[in-house]
């Protein structure tokens, strides 16, 4: 879009003191004819430009003028930088270094200093995580409808929705939607969204209640546990809920306590740290674990 080519010019402009009209034109993939139009649109907004002829020349802002040049300051062009980097790991990433070119044309200045911080919102199904993000972005713009086969501990469902949003959460990727199957908003995991194809049907765009819009709450953890694990699996806890969220005992274990959502995962996660950890409330998950534990064994039995 020719505004954003126009601030594109601008925020350059401000960090250098001068550019050639065809490094501008090869920047933003124009003609230099357009640049030099562009030029013209931004001196008759008022900001003076000079564009000097010959060997040493360019264009530049007038040195008379004054202009507030902490519009984007370099550390305001990290954070950007560094943003825009996250989100090429599950975008189209040529567009993205071409943004950053944009944002910055100092180079080495700028982006060598926000390589220190790696952001990557991929997860192992990178390449259908992004082709996901790609079509859900094309459906949201378009107000079409999507449909998909979506797996969850019920079992697998076709559902068609009306998407609104794409979140990152929970260190996973959802998009929020109107489920049309079930008449309600929903929140659907893309690692368990599967078969997916946008549906040529347009939808009007829903007046979203704001309390639909706090995520949180699609993940109530009004049901309590309390395990007792054993001392050696405190860098687990650490990693995983901080420093605080265990009380050391006497025998020197760990007795934690924390809320849950889904019933199945909190079990499966408390069977992955093996006899190193023991379900102490409620009693009743405590006997859930005693017949899985069981029932491990009876697989196993034909083995041994």
């Amino acid at each position: 879009m020719k505004i954003d080519r126009l601030l594109g010019i601008i925020t350059i402009l401000l960090q250098c003191n001068k550019v050639t009209a065809p490094e501008l034109a090869e920047r933003f993939e124009v003609s230099r004819r357009t640049i030099y139009r562009d030029i013209d649109d931004i001196c008759k907004a008022g900001i003076p430009i000079i564009s000097v002829q010959g060997g040493d020349g360019g264009i530049s802002i007038s040195d008379g003028y004054k202009l507030d040049k902490s519009v984007l300051t370099v550390d305001e062009l990290q954070n950007i930088i560094t943003g825009l980097k996250s989100l090429g790991s599950v975008s189209d990433t040529t567009r993205i270094e071409r943004l950053i070119n944009k944002l910055s044309p100092k180079r080495e200045v700028v982006v060598s200093i926000a390589d220190s911080i790696i952001i990557d919102l991929s997860s192992h199904y990178k390449s259908s995580l992004s082709e996901k993000i790609t079509m859900l972005k094309t459906a949201i713009s378009e107000n079409k409808l999507v449909s998909f086969d979506y797996y969850s501990e019920k079992g697998q469902a076709n559902r068609t929705i009306e998407p609104y949003f794409l979140t990152f959460k929970w260190a996973a990727w959802y998009v929020f939607g109107y489920c049309r199957d079930k008449n309600d908003y929903r929140l659907f995991k893309l690692n368990r969204l599967w078969s997916h194809r946008i549906i040529d049907d347009t939808f009007i765009p829903r007046e979203i209640p704001v309390k639909e819009l706090d995520f949180d709450d699609y993940f109530s953890d009004d049901n309590k546990i309390t395990i007792i694990f054993d001392k050696s699996l405190e860098y687990r806890l650490i990693e995983e809920y901080g420093p605080e969220c265990y009380e050391v005992m006497g025998d020197g274990n760990l007795k934690f306590s924390v809320g849950y959502t889904n019933k199945e995962y909190i079990l499966s996660w408390i069977l992955g740290f093996g006899d190193k950890a023991r379900v102490v409330e409620p009693t009743d998950m405590a006997e859930e674990i005693k017949e899985k534990a069981k029932n491990i064994i009876i697989n196993y039995e034909h083995d041994i």
